[in-house]
């Protein structure tokens, strides 16, 4: 089973200038090691340092989607995180964090980051909400936030 997670994004913004910005935010924070450019990770992905495999993609939930009926979000753009299980998991998941702040800064509109059955953060409205739970949110990972934010823990009807 794949560790996977999906930040989910209603944005203006096309699918390729979100690529360019996660890619402005990964070389900031040095996550490749190879040249990486914004094709490569709309199309077939790219892979960092620690073997993460990130690709965004154009997203057209169903109508009956959670995301859209229970969360009130349409996204239309989405940066795929699929973690390499065999190693260093949460320092992986703090690339994705960092990751996904740097995202949450350049790109507006609201936002769903979920993963393994869990809401990570969802941003509506401009108001960002975490999980409560420590073990996602440590404080180094909080500390990576963009904005002010509130520790409630949002969850799907089916979970």
């Amino acid at each position: 089973m794949a560790i996977a997670y999906d930040l989910e994004l209603a944005t203006a913004l096309s699918p390729e200038r979100v690529a360019r910005r996660l890619l402005d935010v990964a070389r900031r924070e040095q996550l490749f090691d190879a040249p990486v450019t914004p094709e490569q990770i709309r199309q077939d992905g790219a892979v960092t340092q620690l073997r993460t495999w990130i690709r965004v993609y154009e997203r057209h939930p169903a109508a009956w989607a959670p995301v859209v009926t229970e969360l009130g979000i349409t996204p239309t753009v989405a940066a795929g995180f699929s973690l390499y299980k065999h190693d260093k998991i949460a320092e992986q998941q703090d690339d994705m964090i960092r990751l996904v702040a740097g995202l949450l800064k350049d790109v507006p509109g609201d936002a769903l980051l979920s993963g393994m059955d869990t809401i990570w953060l969802l941003r509506r409205n401009s108001d960002l909400t975490v999980n409560e739970q420590d073990d996602i949110w440590p404080p180094r990972r909080l500390a990576a936030l963009p904005q002010l934010y509130r520790r409630a823990t949002q969850t799907f009807a089916g979970d």
